[in-house]
């Protein structure tokens, strides 16, 4: 069956399963390669895209109930927010494997979207469901708040 989704602005036809996970559809067909397979449980965030302004985990969302665009971390040289955050990361050295940060990216556009001055506090709770196993927080929350500066 061939399914028409929309990724960062542009229309891509993929053929599949309606139920195959829209993460499956991202890096196999549509070659987006920032959606990672972490935990594929929803639990862990390194698939996270945003969907209607909302962080979404593609690992567990149905290609075929996806009716809007899909932004991904591709996206980033046409999105303010996201480079700003790409060049915090940068400074911040808020890196390490680099697994889990496009899903950071994506969960911390959502907040600076809503919200460009968050405190430490809602920083910690937008990233709630992501998860690092190299522990780089402090520095992925520093890399936020410099974003934030920069779109103040």
């Amino acid at each position: 069956m061939t399914i028409q989704i929309q990724v960062n602005g542009t229309m891509q036809s993929v053929d599949t399963d309606a139920n195959t996970p829209l993460l499956y559809a991202l890096r196999n067909d549509c070659d987006i390669n920032s959606a990672k397979y972490g935990c594929g449980a929803g639990q862990c965030g390194s698939c996270t895209v945003i969907i209607n302004g909302n962080p979404v985990r593609s690992c567990v969302t149905p290609v075929g109930s996806v009716k809007s665009n899909i932004t991904t971390l591709e996206s980033y040289k046409n999105d303010r927010v996201l480079s700003a955050l790409n060049k915090a990361f940068i400074t911040e050295q808020a890196v390490q494997c680099g697994f889990c940060i496009a899903g950071m990216m994506m969960s911390a556009k959502v907040l600076l979207d809503k919200n460009k001055k968050p405190t430490v506090r809602q920083i910690k709770s937008a990233l709630n469901g992501n998860l690092c196993r190299c522990g780089t927080h402090t520095r992925i929350i520093k890399a936020i708040q410099l974003a934030s500066k920069e779109l103040a």
